[in-house]
């Protein structure tokens, strides 16, 4: 089938030779596409939506045809969660819990531990509920009833989260499994020492405790000190062996103890050279033996994983090891944990176990469990494990260890949840398989019904709907058609793409079963839409013409009378022809419908580019540029043209309802009125911005400023006003203008809510003084004439004769006003204590000490820094200065708002003005290897260095900070407290990063073994 653009263009081509009025239904059908032919199946890659009877590519593919059941739904068989014969069960990791989970399955296949857990006294068993579920509380409980689970449960694994919950652990977060182990069995004992059972009180203590004994001998009088302790497994060190028996041999090998580690003998009351050695004295029956995979690396100052290769025995002879004995003491190797990963800080737990009922060996990874073939175990070594995907039961007897008939029902009440939830699923894929059979049934029976016959009854109905009808996945909604009317309530033509034509005895059917509307049959065909359609068609054909006969006119010189024409209009008048077309064409569509995924002013075939020549405004309405706010011509007679009447004629039939102004047309009185007291007023500021520029002549260009460092001689009185008041006058003087006349002189900034001034000599000296500019006394007495003055301010100087000589003293009229002078320097205090999103500066110092190279700002700074840079071009005496700035409208300073609280304004000590008014800039420069970060008081060191650690990249301990060369090295002080304030810079020295220590492979080898 044709592109869609090209059924368009067909179905439209008759327009050239019929007019609106000689359309007959034969034309209707063509622009409804009626009589094209319908796309056969395997033809169109994907539906043809400009062809209404193509009804290929819509989703019936999955329907056509055998379909398999389990296409209709998602729901995994539940007889895959159900444990098989003579199996174990596993247990689901919640995270990072792989290291309890082998643990748990280790101790489950020691029996005589777990009869002993079995045996616990429960005092909740008595008073537990049947109907309600249990909740374990205790250790004990815990391990019960998870047991209890291991042993008897038809689920193919089960949720140790409730164990795991009252231990406390981070599910997300991975613990050292040795670490665990030791914890866990040192909980364990402590609690089964309190149960009533004598029997249970050393449970923990039979099966895992050994003794042994740190024998030291001296060397100068051969006394022996031995000193007994209990084990409960034996930490080997693996460095520079290849078997268990090396390891064992090095862990009891004698140790000398000399120089500096020498030990003090009581015998001879002296530090001696002597030997040490540990004596094994008895081994439990369960020996845990710690192989020491995780050692400390002091040249990194982390843990390391040593990857070398221990073979061991399936058994293990530890009487040549025992001290006073001799004979057998044999162990048989029960299980091995495994860790898998090149890092001591993450990784995977496995475990190996021996079933002690059949002696074959299973490997317990979390929820999956497997029976490992082969006559030898070779752990590491996975091709020689004979690995098996296959999930078949093994021969393997349950264990027959009896539990209390409350752990029983117990479990028989997890059993029966499970298998009500094996039913539920079941019957939810059941209903799942009926809908979708049924479902498939009624989609072959429709679809062969939809295609419409030549001549037969037909109806519209959504494309998008038919779509979501043949998705199985969405929710069949009822038929909504109300989209694609027009204003006439009837199918607009340009949304015969969005439809499908289908047969009247399927759209019955359709709307039987899912009701909606409106129908659209072939009465629904719009005659008004084709109409207007078609004589727009004719329009925009006869555009082109008219826009070149127009273009050829205007260049002519009109003659008799003419008519004004915005020349911006003029320029886009072929634009704004196609827009208005668009828009009588659009007014016959309903209120919610587009044109084929297009707004209503979607422009065709030509682009911006070349309708507008100039960078004028999008015109809305032709000639609107030459009307003014007041309805008539505008008095901007550079902004229109005139043309001829030939040239307005043809433009009318375009723009019927645009403002017509012939030629004698007068401009509107009211804006030439306006226009010229605009003049006047203009005149006026002029007159006056040079009046008071040449009466303030040196306070206009800043020249012959008296100065408070350097009182000037020949007065004792200088005057006080603030400088924004000064800024905001030579902006007047200089765009009297563009710029309103300043009125008033506005002291009362500067003063307090009891009229008293806010700064004292000495502060306006040490900085205050930005906010103020100092006026000689003849300035004052001009000022005072020009402006209105609310208040007067001066600073005075006297000389007085003390004993000491005469000295000089300065004061102020007001006099200050010391309560709010006070409270305004407590509260700047407070804010540079207590602030909150403050802005701070991380800069890093390079390896040689010295501050990465001052001079060259960064240049990654943002478009508002640039534009301050570019404002402030520094001049001093003819001299350029990168710290000093000045604009072309005088430097600018902090405005001092009148709405200001009862004290003066913040004030900045990074900002000093200098003599002669020029300012150095406040805004901070941000250099190379410096960051800008958003800190807050009450935040703590440590906080701050995780925030230099993602800016940076550079680990927190590897972080030296100083501020002002003071070190900052307390992790838990608030930056407040370190005097950390807004805009501070603090200095950054980075440690050598540390090399990866892990950078190897690893192969699975043991760690963790019991015999």
């Amino acid at each position: 089938m044709a592109p869609r653009l090209q059924l368009e263009k067909a179905a439209w081509r008759w327009v050239e030779t019929v007019k609106p009025e000689e359309i007959s239904w034969e034309h209707i059908e063509l622009a409804y596409r009626i009589n094209l032919p319908a796309c056969k199946r395997g033809a169109c890659r994907r539906n043809c939506k400009g062809n209404p009877n193509c009804l290929v590519g819509i989703g019936e593919q999955a329907w056509l045809g055998e379909i398999d059941e389990n296409a209709f739904h998602n729901i995994d068989d539940p007889n895959s969660e159900r444990r098989d014969k003579n199996t174990f069960v596993g247990l689901t990791n919640l995270g990072a819990t792989c290291y309890v989970n082998t643990f748990l399955q280790v101790w489950f296949h020691n029996l005589e531990l777990r009869r002993s857990l079995y045996q616990c006294h429960n005092s909740r068993a008595q008073e537990h509920n049947s109907e309600s579920d249990y909740e374990p509380q205790s250790i004990c409980e815990h391990l019960q009833y998870l047991f209890a689970l291991l042993q008897n449960s038809n689920r193919k694994y089960i949720d140790p989260s409730g164990l795991v919950k009252a231990l406390g652990l981070d599910t997300g977060q991975q613990q050292d499994a040795q670490e665990f182990s030791k914890l866990f069995l040192s909980l364990l004992e402590d609690t089964l020492s309190k149960q009533k059972n004598p029997n249970l009180q050393n449970v923990i203590q039979r099966q895992f405790c050994g003794q042994f004994s740190y024998v030291t001998v001296c060397n100068q009088c051969g006394r022996s000190s031995a000193l007994p302790s209990r084990f409960y497994e034996l930490e080997l060190n693996i460095q520079g062996h290849k078997n268990l028996t090396e390891c064992v041999t090095e862990f009891l090998k004698e140790e000398k103890l000399d120089g500096d580690n020498r030990y003090f003998c009581e015998s001879c009351q002296s530090k001696q050279n002597a030997t040490r050695r540990i004596r094994l004295h008895s081994l439990p029956p369960t020996l845990n033996l710690q192989l020491m995979r995780f050692v400390f690396d002091r040249q990194t100052g982390h843990k390391k994983k040593l990857n070398t290769f221990i073979s061991f025995p399936e058994q293990l002879d530890m009487g040549p090891f025992l001290e006073g004995k001799s004979g057998w003491c044999v162990y048989e190797l029960s299980a091995v944990l495994i860790h898998r990963g090149i890092s001591a800080y993450s990784g995977h737990y496995i475990a190996h176990v021996k079933d002690a009922r059949t002696s074959d060996w299973y490997k317990f990874n979390d929820e999956e469990i497997e029976k490992m073939e082969g006559k030898k175990l070779q752990l590491g070594i996975e091709e020689d494990i004979g690995e098996s995907n296959q999930k078949e039961a093994t021969n393997s007897p349950k264990p027959t260890i009896d539990f209390t008939s409350f752990l029983q029902r117990l479990v028989d009440q997890d059993n029966h949840k499970f298998e009500e939830w094996c039913c539920e699923m079941a019957d939810m894929r059941k209903q799942s398989v009926d809908k979708g059979k049924a479902k498939h049934e009624e989609v072959k029976e429709l679809y062969e019904l939809l295609p419409a016959k030549d001549g037969e009854p037909y109806e519209f109905i959504s494309l998008d709907w038919l779509k979501k009808w043949l998705d199985d996945a969405t929710a069949t909604k009822e038929i909504d058609n109300s989209l694609f009317l027009c204003s006439h309530g009837k199918l607009h033509p340009d949304n015969v793409g969005e439809s499908k034509r289908v047969s009247l005895q399927a759209a019955k059917l359709l709307y039987e079963r899912y009701g909606g509307g409106p129908r659209l049959d072939s009465s629904s065909l719009c005659r008004e839409c084709v109409g207007q359609r078609c004589r727009v068609l004719r329009l925009k054909n006869q555009l082109n013409e008219d826009y070149k006969e127009v273009s050829n006119l205007v260049k002519r010189t009109p003659s008799g009378e003419g008519y004004w024409v915005g020349k911006a209009s003029l320029r886009s008048w072929r634009q704004l022809a196609l827009e208005q077309l668009e828009e009588d064409e659009h007014k016959t569509k309903h209120s919610n419908g587009e044109t084929n995924g297009q707004g209503p002013h979607s422009n065709k075939g030509l682009k911006k580019s070349q309708i507008f020549e100039g960078n004028e405004e999008e015109m809305k309405t032709f000639n609107e540029d030459i009307v003014c706010s007041h309805g008539g011509l505008s008095i901007m007679d550079t902004e229109r043209k005139l043309v001829s009447t030939e040239v307005w004629t043809k433009l009318r039939a375009y723009f019927a309802k645009a403002p017509e102004f012939t030629q004698s047309q007068e401009p509107c009185q009211q804006c030439l009125t306006l226009e010229q007291e605009e003049k006047d007023n203009e005149a006026v500021s002029k007159m006056m911005a040079l009046d008071q520029k040449n009466q303030l002549l040196n306070l206009f260009h800043e020249k012959n400023r008296p100065t408070l460092t350097k009182w000037p001689q020949g007065t004792d009185v200088l005057y006080v006003v603030p400088l924004f008041f000064v800024d905001e006058w030579r902006k007047f003087i200089r765009r009297p203008t563009k710029s309103s006349p300043v009125s008033n002189v506005g002291n009362s900034l500067l003063l307090c809510p009891h009229g008293g001034f806010m700064f004292t000599y000495d502060s306006l000296v040490n900085g205050d003084a930005q906010h103020i500019a100092l006026l000689w006394p003849s300035e004052w007495e001009v000022i005072s004439r020009l402006f209105i003055v609310d208040h007067s301010i001066s600073i005075h100087l006297s000389q007085q004769t003390t004993p000491t000589g005469p000295t000089t003293q300065y004061t102020t009229q007001p006099d200050l006003c010391w309560e709010c002078r006070e409270g305004f320097l407590f509260q700047q205090q407070r804010d540079l204590r207590e602030y909150t999103q403050a802005t701070i500066y991380i800069r890093k110092v390079i390896e040689d000490k010295r501050m990465i190279k001052e001079a060259a700002p960064e240049l990654n700074a943002s478009s508002s820094e640039a534009e301050e840079d570019k404002e402030e071009q520094p001049k001093v005496d003819g001299e350029k200065d990168p710290d000093f700035g000045q604009s072309q409208d005088g430097a600018k300073r902090q405005k001092l708002s009148d709405s200001s609280p009862a004290v003066a304004p913040v004030i900045s000590n990074s900002s000093l003005t200098k003599q002669g008014g020029i300012r150095r800039s406040t805004r901070h420069r941000k250099l190379r290897g410096e960051k800008a970060l958003i800190v807050s008081a009450n935040q703590t060191l440590k906080e701050l260095k995780i925030q230099i650690m993602h800016a940076f990249s550079v680990a927190p301990f590897d972080q030296n900070l100083s501020i002002d060369g003071k070190s900052l090295t307390d992790d838990t002080a608030t930056l407040g407290s370190l005097g950390v304030i807004p805009e501070s810079i603090i200095c950054l020295k980075a440690d050598e990063p540390i090399a990866d220590y892990a950078a190897m492979d690893d192969v699975y080898q043991g760690k963790y073994c019991c015999y």
